[in-house]
């Protein structure tokens, strides 16, 4: 009778204790199969007599990115990821996305064959997107949410790698109605940066040093689209920047400068050519930038990488300002050729008198005022479906403070097997044998302005021979 009463209960009981153990462990379990993945990359080699070997260096003048010509870019990758979560209440048309992406690239301008996070100067991992996207909340389905970090961007000229206008890539939240009026709201902390003129200095979080780094600051951004016919389409900019005061318990006194604003006022005319191609545009951008929102160099045109020296006496920006005018175009001539060109013109001045050096906060030496100006295009030859022909004619220059022009002049030419078959300068992925061929002036020659001219010397003429590959798929 006993025996049969504790088998009896060895059956209850082991099962009880069995199912009390596997709620120990959190099974993760997928339930959602929408998964998307993307990317963009760039990757190649290239060949210079001068060092029998590569150089890997852009002949583009310094502090220029690829405004010139990006034919030279160095090996370059993004893998973009999403989620889309389905709807679970049926009729429910709300959509939501979380949004990944990772960026890979070698801060020695080597390549990345054979390279290493942990090699000297080698490769550098960045997550520049990581947010949640929210489509059609309410019954109209009229409002667009997303919060986290994301490349909040609009149009760029491709050929010059340069987002102009309204690169508002920063961590955030931000809202969209009707798809017509967007505001959003950016938060830019401390960030390290190999920039010589930020508007203040803060301290390295890894050394407990003052460094080159971006104050905190809070940028408010509104645009709305404005149709103006069924072809074209006027969008308006405003920017509001906010740099708070110092904490009364600031360990640092000295480095505890007063709070300062910044404003941003811009417009941008986009129109489709009907006369053309499908897909053929004109883009006209027009922008303006006061105080600590004067950013804009480097081949980038953020606005809160404030540019120039500030005023000592009142300790602010108050006075600096910044112009950027865009013109961007591309025109479908035919199904055997397509011409896309831009002009790109940048005018900055800090706050100190000075429009050549002025000191920083710290005493340093920058410039208070540039002015830069490039004109190029790219003409694609679509010789047959997979056969395409790139060439590209540049001019470029630029004035630091009073000191001499500097200047440079690039053609490239690039034999191209389009493998997608399609006759479009969007097609990818492409295989390159790029060759560039540059002028500079003689005062970029004598001081060295260009990546390439570091390498070799004050040279007057410069070259690249390389095969690059590039692709994209989202």
């Amino acid at each position: 009778m006993n025996r049969h009463l504790v088998f009896c209960l060895s059956l209850l009981t082991f099962p009880m204790l069995s199912s009390i153990c596997e709620a120990q462990i959190a099974y993760q379990k997928a339930t959602y199969k929408n998964f998307y993945i993307g990317s963009y990359g760039r990757v190649g080699a290239d060949w210079s007599f001068v060092n029998e070997g590569s150089i890997g260096r852009r002949l583009n003048l310094n502090n220029m990115g690829s405004i010139g010509g990006r034919m030279e870019e160095q090996d370059y990758l993004e893998l973009a990821t999403g989620i889309d979560f389905s709807p679970l209440v049926k009729g429910d048309s709300m959509n939501v996305t979380v949004n990944t992406r990772f960026a890979v690239w070698s801060n020695s301008l080597s390549l990345f064959g054979n390279s290493t996070t942990t090699s000297t100067g080698g490769l550098t991992l960045a997550i520049p997107e990581l947010y949640v996207e929210v489509n059609g909340v309410g019954k109209k389905d009229l409002i667009n949410l997303w919060v986290g970090s994301r490349l909040y961007r609009g149009a760029d000229v491709h050929i010059a790698d340069h987002f102009y206008f309204n690169d508002h890539s920063g961590q955030g939240f931000g809202i969209e109605w009707k798809n017509r009026t967007r505001f959003s709201a950016l938060f830019v902390a401390s960030t390290d940066t190999s920039s010589t003129v930020p508007p203040y200095f803060y301290l390295n979080i890894k050394t407990g040093t003052p460094a080159l780094a971006l104050r905190q600051r809070t940028v408010m951004i509104v645009e709305h689209d404005l149709a103006l016919s069924e072809n074209s389409k006027l969008t308006f900019l405003g920017e509001f920047h906010r740099m708070g005061n110092p904490d009364n318990t600031d360990t640092l006194p000295d480095l505890a400068y007063p709070g300062d604003n910044g404003y941003v006022l811009g417009a941008r005319l986009n129109r489709n050519l009907p006369k053309f191609l499908s897909g053929s545009f004109n883009d006209l951008s027009l922008r303006y930038g006061r105080g600590i929102a004067n950013g804009g160099d480097g081949g980038v045109s953020r606005t809160w990488l404030t540019f120039g020296a500030p005023d000592l006496v009142d300790q602010s920006f108050r006075n600096a300002y910044s112009w950027s005018l865009v013109e961007h175009f591309l025109m479908n001539i035919s199904p055997h050729f397509s011409l896309n060109g831009y002009v790109i013109y940048n005018q900055s001045k800090g706050a100190a008198a000075s429009n050549d050096q002025a000191e920083t906060f710290f005493g340093k030496e920058v410039f208070n005022r540039k002015e830069d100006f490039t004109i190029g295009g790219r003409g694609t030859w679509y010789i047959s479906d997979n056969f395409h022909l790139l060439s590209e004619l540049h001019y470029s220059q630029r004035q630091d403070g009073d000191q001499p022009v500097n200047a440079m002049g690039k053609l490239s030419l690039a034999p191209t097997l389009s493998t997608s078959g399609e006759r479009s300068v969007w097609a990818r992925p492409h295989l390159r044998f790029v060759f560039s061929l540059a002028r500079y002036n003689e005062n970029a020659s004598e001081s060295l302005y260009s990546p390439y001219l570091q390498f070799v010397g004050p040279e007057r003429w410069g070259y690249y021979m390389g095969v690059k590959a590039e692709w994209w798929i989202f």
